[in-house]
């Protein structure tokens, strides 16, 4: 609920000075190929891709012209689609859900506001959020063949991949889900989501761990509840391990045009049912590049053992031997400031828990990095996963459990992004073009 935050501020998203060139808002191009100028328009710092198209060439050998595309492997410098949910300056290491600072959200908001405030653009009055979390509560149990299904995998295959084919399988039983265009069919389902991922979860972790499908009669929060169907036989969660749980789902909530996000997108734009979209955002969140890079975290830990191996892994990695799991970001050019509030988090977890000793590795490991020319001049700085990993870990979460609770944290911005991109009538189904350069026409043999 609203807490006081203050308002975003005035000026650009970015905080960035308002443009005072007095020439039109345009970038002029001259084709050396056929010494043509063209003008196109420049909007919200962009062109449009689709602009090139009219920068047109004689194709070689051929009786026609050809108009020009941009090639941009991985998207390195491509905007695909206009969004006001959350803003990154990755080289002043800033994160804003909706123009409020993560470092203002984090530990004041609850994950369930801010899973309001990224899908409705405004946090909720303290009505809205009382109605929104019964909401979630009142959903009914997962079906029972959704259960059957996680049962039936062996108890040793990466909780990840259970997840991804239960998930998928619910679009089966919300047939209704399918009516995208109905915008009250899709609000309609956004409890659900959110509280089926985390039912989901906890069927999964329970199977993994060969704990009983008996689900925990724990009240309160989302992030209580959550914890307590993992550990049923702890009973009432403790608080600081619940606050912490819900900071790691907040951190994570969001994060622009990631990969999953970009996933969802991507599939829900054919107009698919949104289980089916949101199953592209588990299956691209499994990859150890993106959601799966905290287990890689702690397996390096692990393998690191104590401080005085630190060195040794510096000059490995500085070797081209191996990566520095948890540094480095493909947005963030400076420390991402999520990295900062979860270490700080990390030690109050262990004031329950008991202190893990790989913090110490971790910390070392960073000291060493951030004072080394090797990583600062490449610009490589603790990410996000540097330290969830350690605070999953000290809450008796197996390794390969670590990125379906991500799953649970990115549901909520992969609704309010599905949401915004259903409701985008600029958006089309998602058809990137290709340079094709494999061989031109052959003949089979006569």
């Amino acid at each position: 609920m609203r807490d006081g935050l203050g308002s975003a501020g005035p000026g650009t998203p970015g905080d960035q000075p308002a443009d005072d060139h007095s020439g039109p808002a345009e970038l002029r191009i001259r084709d050396g190929r056929t010494d043509r100028e063209y003008v196109l328009p420049i909007d919200a710092g962009a062109i449009h891709a689709t602009d090139l198209d009219k920068i047109t060439a004689p194709v070689a050998g051929a009786d026609r012209a050809e108009g020009l595309v941009s090639y941009d492997p991985g998207f390195a410098n491509t905007a695909c689609c206009r969004s006001s949910i959350t803003f990154i300056d990755g080289d002043q290491g800033i994160l804003r859900y909706r123009g409020y600072p993560i470092e203002q959200v984090a530990g004041r908001i609850s994950f369930l506001d801010v899973a309001w405030l990224l899908i409705h653009g405004e946090l909720p009055t303290e009505a809205e959020s009382a109605s929104f979390a019964a909401a979630v509560e009142a959903v009914p149990e997962l079906p029972a063949p959704i259960t059957a299904i996680v049962d039936s995998f062996p108890s040793d295959a990466h909780p990840m991949s259970v997840l991804l084919s239960a998930w998928s399988a619910l679009s089966a039983y919300r047939a209704e889900a399918k009516h995208v265009d109905d915008e009250a069919v899709r609000m309609a389902e956004v409890p659900r989501f959110l509280a089926w991922i985390a039912a989901l979860i906890a069927v999964v972790f329970r199977h993994r761990t060969g704990r009983p499908q008996a689900p925990a009669a724990i009240s309160g929060s989302y992030s209580a509840r959550l914890l307590g169907s993992l550990f049923p036989e702890r009973g009432v969660p403790d608080a600081s391990l619940v606050r912490a749980l819900d900071l790691l789902l907040v951190l994570q909530a969001d994060h622009e045009q990631n990969c999953s996000t970009n996933a969802v997108r991507s599939v829900g734009s054919s107009r698919v049912d949104p289980y089916s979209a949101f199953a592209g955002g588990i299956a691209a969140l499994y990859g150890p590049l993106h959601g799966g890079a905290n287990e890689a975290v702690v397996r390096m830990l692990h393998e690191v053992g104590t401080v005085a191996n630190v060195p040794a892994l510096i000059e490995r990695v500085k070797r081209g031997d191996g990566r520095l799991m948890g540094f480095g970001h493909r947005v963030y050019k400076s420390y991402d400031p999520r990295a900062a509030i979860i270490r700080a988090t990390a030690e109050e977890v262990f004031r329950v828990t008991g202190r893990n000793s790989l913090l110490d590795v971790a910390l070392a490991i960073e000291t060493v990095a951030l004072q080394d020319s090797y990583f600062v001049d490449r610009k490589l700085y603790p990410n996000v996963d540097f330290y969830s990993g350690l605070i999953y870990e000290a809450m008796g979460l197996p390794i390969d459990t670590y990125t379906t609770i991500f799953a649970v944290a990115r549901m909520a911005g992969w609704i309010a992004q599905w949401l915004e991109m259903i409701a985008d009538h600029e958006q089309r189904i998602a058809r990137p073009k290709q340079l094709y350069v494999g061989p031109g026409r052959r003949d089979l043999p006569s």
